[in-house]
């Protein structure tokens, strides 16, 4: 696992989306935003059962992310990591906890009864940003 920089750290705290990139099974890759938090060394993702982040994803997956500062786009981090858990223990109450995080409110105010959330856990292999 990759010891990651302060300033990476410093932007994975900050409620900033992420654009996170999985691989499609032709090899080509695959961008959506996200919601994450990073605990533990981990950077954890959730999503739902079924979406195409999750049908990319196993363990063992590469995967990478940046994100930018709005305030000053010369701030960023770059990180690449493979998948090294998953589960869908606690992924609701995960779900908002970054709901509450990012849109500061107590409970995901998107949850669909029918969908299965869970939770990916990201070790970073790698990481640079600019601070």
């Amino acid at each position: 696992m990759a010891e990651l920089p302060e300033a990476a750290k410093k932007l994975l705290d900050e409620p900033q989306l992420a654009h996170f990139v999985t691989l499609m099974k032709d090899g080509s890759p695959q961008v959506t935003p996200v919601w994450l938090d990073y605990t533990d060394g981990m950077i954890r993702v959730n999503t739902a059962r079924g979406r195409v982040k999750d049908r990319n994803m196993k363990v063992g997956s590469r995967v990478a992310l940046s994100i930018q500062d709005p305030e000053n786009p010369y701030r960023y981090v770059q990180i690449r990591g493979k998948v090294a858990k998953e589960t869908e223990q606690g992924a609701d109450a995960h779900i908002d906890s970054l709901a509450k995080k990012y849109m500061g409110v107590d409970s995901y105010p998107f949850r669909n009864a029918a969908e299965k959330r869970v939770i990916y856990f990201i070790e970073p292999t790698s990481g640079q940003g600019m601070n």
